[in-house]
């Protein structure tokens, strides 16, 4: 693999993910991006991007992990669809700056749509949030700007285990101590 080759595209892949900051700590798209994987095929003619094997992509807090990772960019050089396949796909963020745990999501299929700001997990979608609420399905979607999600059925999507109804777990918020008051019993004070 030649550099001069795999810069646009490793450039273009930095710009990607470094959008995602929209749900991601401020510096994170400031930081390196390391790509490991045991093969990589780069067409830069039709902006495809291909790396397989224990792929794994981390910039700053954020960590892609799938069997096979492609990039695709558009003809303007942008990156268009981030797809990560695997058994199971997997990615992670911390969202905000003293956040301990980050937000996971795992899936057959993960896609990060770059221009829509849109993360998509199809086939036994996963996503625990910071907070232990658990979102499982078909198919999440998450906008990144609007932080919404949607989860459901996968339709047009072939898919390994039908779930028909979503599952989630939202956990109670901790309940703060009670605040002491002084005694204001006045039979009390005596």
């Amino acid at each position: 693999m030649r550099l001069v080759k795999t810069l646009p595209i490793l450039l273009s892949l930095g710009a990607a993910l470094g959008s995602v900051s929209a749900w991601a700590l401020p510096n994170d798209q400031e930081q390196p991006i390391r790509i490991q994987a045991d093969d990589a095929q780069l067409d830069d003619k039709n902006g495809v991007a291909t790396y397989k094997g224990d792929v794994i992509i981390t910039q700053g807090s954020m960590k892609v992990t799938g069997n096979t990772v492609t990039i695709t960019r558009t003809p303007t050089g942008d990156i268009d669809v981030v797809t990560s396949v695997g058994n199971l796909a997997y990615f992670e963020q911390l969202q905000t700056a003293g956040d301990t745990k980050p937000v996971q999501g795992w899936g057959v299929t993960i896609q990060y749509h770059a221009a829509q700001n849109r993360v998509v997990l199809i086939d036994k979608a996963k996503v625990v949030d910071k907070d232990n609420n658990t979102t499982q399905g078909e198919k999440i979607v998450y906008d990144t700007v609007k932080k919404l999600a949607s989860a459901g059925r996968a339709t047009g999507n072939k898919v390994t285990e039908a779930r028909p109804r979503i599952d989630m777990v939202i956990q109670p918020k901790p309940k703060a101590a009670a605040p002491t008051t002084p005694n204001t019993d006045p039979k009390k004070a005596k």
